[in-house]
């Protein structure tokens, strides 16, 4: 047995580890969809794949030449190099990778594959079958995309059984809650905030837990279950995702609710539902199950692909419309929020928030339905959403860089959001105005339409326009020229720690600044 060769092995498996770290970052952002990762690999990964591929052939290259000790030198300079490349990735990560308990067991699936082959090639040296065990090592090690989809593949069964199990444990947690009301809510957008609101109106009346965050997976329902709900809680606020047909499904036959609000339908994740009816299809699958249930299902009547759509008489509508059962009226909004009165059936509600937006306004009548239909009096309602804080990057004020004012709206990524968002930072009067976005994903077909409207409207409202990520941007920036905006105040950078870097550069006291969508690393090119 060669040992140099045997130590050459062992410090490409090792190197392997540091390159994963990235690769099972994207898998993660990608949601484990080996067809989502791989459009990063070919649009994001493919120079680096061409490197991994040539330092795989010359390091094969080497061993035959049986230039065994400069392999161990060429290897231990791809070892530094990943090593640098792995700490220098993830510190400059927007979403770095989480440790979850399913990216560790894939790094476990890695080190037994790895153990495996270099073991093999142990028991049967100088043979043909120990020969394709070590080239079989060396290629894993090197190619990284590889070795990611077979560890993925490897840990596959485990993750289902792990899954399933959580599932069943959670569906006997909400057996035992013989009383509790769970309602979902889902839409292409608008879904979280109104699941914050909704959270808080009903938090005057009742006990209340709902899913954290954008826990609207099958598992982050589950995991919010397992670990949040307790005997007093009286109602469980569900928020649905999906990104194919069956997803709402999915949660729909685990918590089986008795309410539904359904925010809006539009051209979200058109890339794996291809068309907006099986977007509509796929939001209604809530709407199927709550009415089974012999429940109520609140729909938001200004989506206009959502009202074209359905058959009114089945739902509750709430919005602006004059002829809606829950509707807001007499609507005004500026730098410290909203006001509007809020009528609900016969009753009308004044009321006043932080909020910024129409968007939110529809989204606080909406909640407000729901609230008021379970019984929370007016009065709560009104304080209710006067005490509302924006939630997290939708659209929440916060000073920023030399004094100047920052509306994060970093978790915004629908093309109707974007542009009202716009609109709330022309509302700032006399200030200067900044944009700060990468634009829209997701969309299919109609990404380039969207992106250049919203270039557009930037280009309408704002006197400085920031664009992030050179090549993924270009549609935003032909909408801003097309209508003649000054391409000296136009900037398109890599990243949005350069984006902030160029914008410390001229705010001030008497600037406001968009962050309009912030998008995670597998999309900035």
């Amino acid at each position: 047995m060669n040992t140099v060769l045997l130590i050459s092995l062992i410090a490409a498996a090792f190197s392997a580890f540091f390159a994963l770290v990235r690769q099972f970052q994207m898998l993660q952002q990608n949601s484990y969809y080996p067809s989502r990762y791989f459009l990063w690999v070919k649009d994001g990964y493919s120079l680096p794949l061409c490197i991994e591929c040539i330092a795989f052939c010359a390091s094969s290259l080497l061993w035959g030449q049986e230039l065994y000790a400069l392999q161990l030198a060429f290897i231990a300079a791809v070892l530094a190099a990943r090593i640098f490349s792995a700490v220098r990735v993830q510190k400059k990560s927007i979403k770095k990778l989480v440790f979850t308990g399913r990216i560790k067991r894939m790094f476990a699936a890695a080190f037994m594959l790895f153990a495996v082959l270099i073991l093999l090639y142990v028991f049967f040296p100088r043979t043909l079958a120990g020969e394709i065990f070590a080239v079989t090592a060396f290629m894993l090690s090197f190619v990284s995309p590889l070795t990611a989809v077979l560890c993925r593949a490897v840990t596959a069964p485990v993750e289902k059984a792990v899954s399933l199990w959580y599932i069943n444990d959670a569906k006997r947690i909400l057996k035992g809650h013989k009383d509790l009301i769970v309602i979902g809510i889902t839409g292409s957008y608008g879904k979280t905030s109104t699941k914050f609101i909704l959270s808080r109106i009903l938090s005057e009346k009742y006990n209340v837990v709902a899913t954290p965050q954008s826990f609207n997976t099958p598992m982050g329902v589950v995991r919010t279950i397992r670990e949040k709900l307790q005997p007093q809680t009286r109602i469980f606020i569900c928020e649905m995702g999906a990104k194919n047909t069956g997803d709402i499904r999915e949660i729909c036959d685990i918590v089986h609710p008795k309410y539904g609000i359904i925010t809006s339908v539009g051209p979200q994740h058109l890339e794996t539902f291809k068309t907006i009816d099986n977007v509509f299809k796929t939001k209604f699958e809530l709407a199927d199950e709550v009415l089974k249930n012999g429940g109520t299902v609140f729909v938001n009547g200004d989506s206009t692909e959502l009202i074209k759509r359905i058959d009114r008489s089945l739902y509750r509508i709430y919005g602006t419309g004059a002829d809606f059962d829950f509707r807001a009226e007499n609507i005004a909004y500026g730098k410290n929020g909203s006001e509007f009165t809020a009528v609900m059936e016969s009753e009308s509600i004044p009321v006043s928030s932080k909020l910024l937006g129409l968007h939110s306004i529809i989204n606080i009548t909406g909640a407000a339905a729901l609230a008021y239909t379970l019984g929370v009096e007016a009065r709560d309602i009104k304080f209710a959403a006067a005490a509302l804080k924006p939630a997290e990057h939708r659209l929440e004020l916060k000073p920023y860089i030399n004094g100047s004012v920052l509306i994060d709206d970093a978790y915004n990524a629908n093309p109707e959001g974007c542009i009202e968002a716009v609109r709330v930072l022309a509302s700032f009067e006399g200030m200067k105005k900044v944009i700060i976005t990468p634009g829209l994903v997701e969309l299919g077909e109609r990404e380039y339409e969207c992106n250049f409207a919203l270039g557009v409207e930037a280009a309408k409202k704002c006197d400085i326009i920031i664009l992030v990520g050179k090549n993924r941007s270009k549609p935003l920036r032909e909408g801003a020229e097309s209508v003649g905006f000054d391409k000296e105040k136009l900037f398109a950078v890599s990243s949005f720690a350069e984006a902030s870097r160029l914008y410390s550069g001229f705010a001030d006291r008497n600037t406001a600044v968009l962050f309009e969508n912030d998008l995670p690393d597998n999309y900035l090119n």
